[in-house]
C-alpha cells in the first residue's frame, strides 16, 4: 500500500445542528477510530441524490466501520431553513446522521467547491481523499477496504454502531407527494413519492380509494396492485389509449399502468442511470435514463423530462423507442435549436391548450421555459443558474425560486408551481407579466385543474389543496437573491485550470476508444473568457481573463473514465466520474493564478 496524502479534518460546524442522532451533537473526536464520510449536498440538487443513492449499498455494507454524514450546504434561501432539512431528510431516507450548515461554515473549512462532494476522513481525523459529482462510489468503496485493514492493523479502527437514530414515523395518507392526475371519473391519481406507490384519491381529494405498490418499499418489479415496486416516482400522464405513463424516478424507467387491469408494466428504461457514452436513442426498454422527473403528451409524443442529465426526452408509441430531444447535457440557460439549448434540472411539463408548446419548469435555473412543434427553445421567466428570488411584473425581471411543476390554463397563460416560494405564480404570454396567485403553500410540486380550480400537490403539507383561481393577483414584497458562496479570487489575465483526477487503486484511464477524459468551460457572462471557452480533451486549460472584469462565474463541466487495470481480464469494469462546477470568481491583482477542481483524489499542488 502507498503512502497516502493526510490532510488534518477541520471540525464540523454547523448551526443548525444535528438531524437523525436523537438530538445529540457530534464533534469529529466522537467519531475517532470510525472511517467518516462527509457528504457535502444540498436537496435541489439532482446529482446530490443520485449521490445518496449511490452510498446506500456501501453504508450498509460497512455499517460497523463507515460512518457517512451529510453536511446540508444551502443554494437557495429555502434550503437555509431547518424545517425544509428536516422534511428533505425524510423525503430523500437519508438513513445518516445530517450536519444542517445553513451559513456553509463547514462548506469553506473543507474547500468545498460544488455539490455533490464526498470527504473521505481516516479513523485518526485526517482527509485522505476528495471526490465532486457522481460515479464515486466504487472508488470509495477501495478505499474503505484498505482503510479498514490499515487501521485494524494498526489497532485505530474502532468497530460497533454508529450515530444514526431514526425519527419517529408519521402516519399521513400521503408523504411528501409529488405529481396527481385527474382520472377520467373526477377522482385523482397521486404520486406518494416518499412511500415509493400511486394512491388513488376520491374527488374530495382526501378519501383513498386504493393504492399501487409501496407496500415493500422502493424497488423495481412490475405487476397488480400489491406487487408492482416503485422507487421515488413522480411525473404522471394520460396517454390516449387510456393508460398512465408513470416517471419512476429513481428507477429510471417510465412504467405505465393499465386502469382496466391494474398491472403495471415498464415502458421505458433498464433501471440503470445513464451516463456520458451511452446511447441516446433506441428500443424503449434497452437505452438507459437519468431520474425521469415528469412526462406530457405533447405533438403525438410523450415527452420527459430528464432532470439527472439536464434533457427533454422523448418515447414513440408507434415504434416503441426513445430519444433526446432537447438540450446537450450541459447545465444552464441557454435558447435556440433543441440540439443546442441547455436546461438544469427540469422537473415539470405541461402542454399548452391549443397544443402549440410545451411549457417547462427548468428547476435550477428557476425559469419557465417552453419548446415549440419547431423544436426551439425559448425562455419566458429567469436568467441563470443564481439568480432567484419572488418578483412579479415584467417577466424579464420576474424571479421564481426552483419551481417544480407548470399547468396550461384555458385562456393560454400558465399556472407554476413556484415550490421555493411556496407559491402559485401565474404568467400570461400576451401581456408578458407574471403575477402571484397564492402564497402560504409548502413547497407545491404540481397542480391539475378542476372545474376552473386548481387542485394543488402540497408536498411538505401532505395534501392536494384545492384552490379558486382569483379574480385579482396576490401583493407580494419583492425579494431578490442569489447563490450565496465567497467568490474565488483570482489574478487578471492568464488562469490555470487544473481539474485534478486520480484514478481508483487498481484501475487507470480507459484510452483504448480514444481520450477518456473531457472538459467543457464556459462564462457567465461570456465575455468574462477572453481565451479558453468551449470543450476540449485535456482535464488542464490556461483561461485569459478579458480586461475590463471584476467578476463572475466560471463554468466548469468534467468527465473521466477509469478501468480494472488487469491484463488478465478481458472485460475490465469501467467507471465514469463527473461533475459540474458553477465557480463564482473576483479578479483583484492578489488573487490565485491558479484554480484547482478536484474531481477525485487529492491536489499535490494545494
Amino acid at each position: 500500500m502507498g503512502t497516502r496524502a493526510r490532510v488534518r479534518a477541520p471540525e464540523l460546524i454547523g448551526r443548525g445542528g444535528w438531524l437523525n442522532t436523537g438530538d445529540r451533537q457530534y464533534t469529529l473526536a466522537d467519531l475517532r477510530g470510525r472511517i467518516v464520510i462527509l457528504d457535502f449536498w444540498t436537496f435541489c440538487c439532482v446529482n446530490c441524490l443520485h449521490v445518496l443513492d449511490e452510498l446506500r449499498e456501501l453504508e450498509e455494507k460497512h455499517r460497523d466501520t463507515v460512518v457517512i454524514i451529510g453536511v446540508h450546504s444551502p443554494k437557495f434561501v429555502h434550503e437555509a431553513e431547518h424545517r425544509a432539512v428536516v422534511d428533505a431528510v425524510e423525503r430523500y431516507e437519508v438513513h445518516h446522521p445530517v450536519l444542517d450548515d445553513p451559513e456553509l461554515a463547514t462548506w469553506k473549512q473543507y474547500a468545498v467547491r460544488a455539490w455533490p462532494t464526498l470527504v473521505v476522513i481516516d479513523p485518526e481525523g485526517y482527509v485522505v481523499a476528495q471526490h465532486a459529482g457522481e460515479g464515486h462510489a466504487h472508488a470509495i468503496e477501495k478505499l474503505v477496504q484498505e482503510l479498514e485493514a490499515e487501521h485494524s492493523a494498526k489497532g485505530t479502527l474502532r468497530r460497533g454502531d454508529g450515530p444514526y437514530v431514526a425519527p419517529e414515523p408519521v402516519a399521513t395518507y400521503l408523504r411528501f407527494p409529488g405529481k396527481a392526475l385527474v382520472l377520467p371519473d373526477g377522482g385523482f391519481l397521486v404520486s406518494d413519492t416518499t412511500r415509493h406507490r400511486l394512491v388513488e384519491l376520491d374527488a374530495d381529494g382526501e378519501s383513498v380509494r386504493g393504492h399501487f405498490g409501496g407496500g415493500g418499499g422502493r424497488g423495481l418489479a412490475d405487476g397488480g396492485p400489491a406487487d408492482v415496486r416503485f422507487s421515488e416516482p413522480q411525473g404522471l400522464a394520460m396517454l390516449p389509449d387510456g393508460r398512465i405513463a408513470v416517471a419512476d424516478t429513481v428507477n429510471h424507467a417510465i412504467r405505465v399502468l393499465d386502469p382496466s387491469t391494474g398491472v403495471t408494466s415498464t415502458l421505458a428504461g433498464t433501471g440503470r442511470q445513464w451516463w456520458q457514452g451511452s446511447p441516446t436513442s433506441g428500443p424503449a426498454c434497452e437505452v438507459d435514463l437519468s431520474s425521469p422527473w415528469d412526462i406530457a403528451w405533447f405533438a403525438g409524443r410523450l415527452w420527459i423530462a430528464m432532470a439527472g442529465v439536464h434533457q427533454l426526452w422523448t418515447y414513440d408509441p408507434e415504434s416503441a423507442t426513445v430519444r433526446g430531444a432537447a438540450g446537450t447535457t450541459n447545465e444552464g440557460l441557454v435558447d435556440g435549436p433543441a440540439d443546442e439549448a441547455w436546461f438544469a434540472q427540469p422537473s415539470g411539463l405541461a402542454a399548452s391548450a391549443d397544443g402549440e408548446r410545451l411549457w417547462i419548469a427548468d428547476a435550477e435555473t428557476s425559469a419557465l421555459r417552453w419548446i415549440d412543434r419547431d423544436g426551439h427553445v425559448h425562455t419566458a421567466v429567469g436568467s441563470g443558474l443564481f439568480d432567484f428570488g419572488h418578483r412579479d411584473g415584467a417577466a424579464a425581471r420576474a424571479l421564481l425560486q426552483h419551481p417544480l411543476g407548470v399547468t396550461a390554463l384555458p385562456d393560454g397563460s400558465v399556472a407554476v408551481c413556484d415550490t421555493y416560494n411556496h407559491a402559485l405564480r401565474r404568467y400570461d404570454p400576451a401581456s408578458g407579466e407574471v403575477t402571484t396567485l397564492a402564497t402560504d403553500l409548502r413547497e407545491p410540486s404540481d397542480a391539475v385543474l378542476v372545474d376552473g380550480d386548481l387542485v394543488v400537490v402540497e408536498s411538505a403539507r401532505h395534501r392536494l389543496t384545492r384552490l379558486r383561481l382569483p379574480e385579482e393577483a396576490v401583493r407580494v414584497a419583492d425579494r431578490a437573491h442569489r447563490t450565496r458562496r465567497a467568490a474565488t479570487e483570482v489574478a487578471p489575465g492568464t488562469l490555470r485550470l487544473d481539474v485534478v483526477f486520480q484514478a481508483p487503486a487498481g484501475q487507470k484511464l480507459d484510452t483504448r476508444y480514444g481520450p477518456s477524459t473531457r472538459l467543457l468551460v464556459s462564462a457567465t457572462p461570456p465575455e468574462l473568457l477572453a481565451e479558453g471557452a468551449g470543450p476540449g480533451t485535456d482535464l488542464g486549460r490556461d483561461l485569459v481573463l478579458a480586461d475590463g472584469f471584476t467578476e463572475g462565474v466560471l463554468h466548469v463541466s468534467a468527465m473521466a473514465a477509469s478501468c480494472d487495470d488487469d491484463p488478465l481480464n478481458e472485460y475490465p469494469a469501467c467507471h465514469v466520474h463527473q461533475q459540474d462546477w458553477g465557480v463564482p470568481v473576483r479578479v483583484t491583482a492578489e488573487g490565485a493564478a491558479r484554480l484547482p477542481l478536484v474531481l477525485a483524489g487529492m491536489d499535490a499542488q494545494g
